[in-house]
């Protein structure tokens, strides 16, 4: 069997560690020029650092990440709503959480790809699969080569939310839904110290949200975002200044990480997501990642689920006779657990982004009220859930 991945994101490359190890001929077709990193960092939660255990490159992605120990929660104004300890969440799943820049934890995957000569090609957009007979495809991309697959050959697609072939030929529809908000994200670093301790900081305010994740004392990603009802033209030159005047009065280090971070390293995303679908699969076509279901930001599971999906695409297609068994048997593992998390994700942005006053105050007031060991033991379930943790 012949596997053939579309993306070389998060998701393609550990499905091509995982399918090279369990015994497949593996390929993987990115369609940027080169690595291309769309967000600035990740947050790989326990459930995902049980991944990386598992691809065997947890050690190398601690070398480049920084272990998280709380979330705290703020008001625009800098009044503390609440706090969740990380500490206790990574001690009931049995694995620690890691902050980690996209490019750096790309970079640990993409060595283990060379380690095992699985080879990558740049350069290759998908713009079609056709189907031919007997249940195969024809995959067609944009620099003109086509690939034909015969009957055992198995079509990955990981080829993101916002233009994803495979999910377009698998489900019939492509169109991600835009939910009313921006993102401008940026990576900071500085020569001095600036965070105490490896701590997420979410600053909530009336239809605005900014968070900060550092990655070591000096090093952060971070995240600014508010409500927009309409998709402008972007001209990246503007980003930095459409910043500081949103943000130049919220509390320290905002406006430090906002003026301290280059130009080139802050990007603006109109934020999509998918509803979640029944049927992940097609012939000899199966969808992953965000081509399957593509979370918001807020689920805080983007990267981690595709991660997870990689892991149980291989189990499946190990332990099954056939690829249809296989894709079946994926699908009912991944589909009640993502859905579950993409609308988690929506509610979670329908009450941050709210720009009603009075409701973000009671949003706010009720914040400091919640339970938030109770909270930690409610992710710990879910995110656990279909896991041997």
């Amino acid at each position: 069997m012949k596997i053939c991945i579309l993306g070389g994101g998060i998701g393609g490359l550990s499905a091509a560690i995982f399918l090279k190890e369990v015994g497949y001929d593996v390929i993987v077709y990115e369609r940027s020029l080169t690595n291309h990193y769309m967000g600035a960092g990740i947050v790989c939660w326990p459930n995902a650092s049980f991944i990386l255990e598992e691809l065997g490159v947890l050690k190398e992605v601690e070398r480049v990440s920084g272990a998280i120990h709380r979330m705290n929660r703020y008001s625009k104004e800098g009044d503390q709503l609440g706090s969740l300890e990380i500490d206790d969440l990574n001690k009931l799943m049995g694995f620690s959480s890691y902050s980690v820049l996209h490019a750096d934890l790309s970079k640990v995957l993409i060595n283990k790809l060379n380690a095992l000569e699985i080879p990558i090609y740049y350069d290759f957009k998908a713009v079609d699969i056709i189907k031919k007979d007997q249940g195969k495809v024809r995959v067609i991309f944009e620099n003109g080569v086509e690939i034909d697959t015969e009957k055992d050959d198995v079509i990955v697609g990981a080829d993101g939310r916002m233009n994803s072939i495979a999910r377009q030929f698998v489900h019939g529809s492509n169109s991600p839904i835009f939910q009313g908000f921006i993102n401008w994200v940026g990576v900071f670093e500085s020569e001095q110290h600036v965070f105490d301790r490896i701590c997420i900081s979410d600053y909530w305010g009336i239809g605005e949200r900014f968070g900060i994740v550092p990655v070591s004392s000096k090093k952060a990603y971070w995240a600014g975002g508010c409500v927009s009802r309409a998709q402008d033209s972007s001209q990246s030159e503007n980003y930095k200044t459409e910043l500081i005047r949103r943000f130049e009065y919220w509390p320290d280090p905002i406006e430090r990480v906002i003026k301290g971070t280059d130009s080139r390293r802050i990007n603006k995303i109109y934020v999509h997501d998918h509803d979640p679908i029944e049927t992940w699969h097609k012939d000899n076509v199966v969808l992953l990642g965000d081509s399957a279901h593509a979370p918001l930001p807020t689920s805080g599971q983007g990267a981690c689920q595709a991660l997870e999906d990689a892991w149980h695409l291989a189990n499946c297609l190990k332990s099954q006779s056939n690829t249809v068994s296989a894709f079946e048997l994926f699908t009912q593992l991944r589909k009640v657990k993502t859905a579950a998390i993409t609308m988690g994700g929506r509610q979670l942005a329908a009450s941050i982004f709210n720009d009603n006053p009075e409701f973000c105050y009671q949003r706010n007031e009720s914040s400091k009220g919640i339970n938030y060991s109770d909270v930690v033991l409610g992710m710990a379930k879910g995110w656990s859930n279909g896991l041997p943790l």
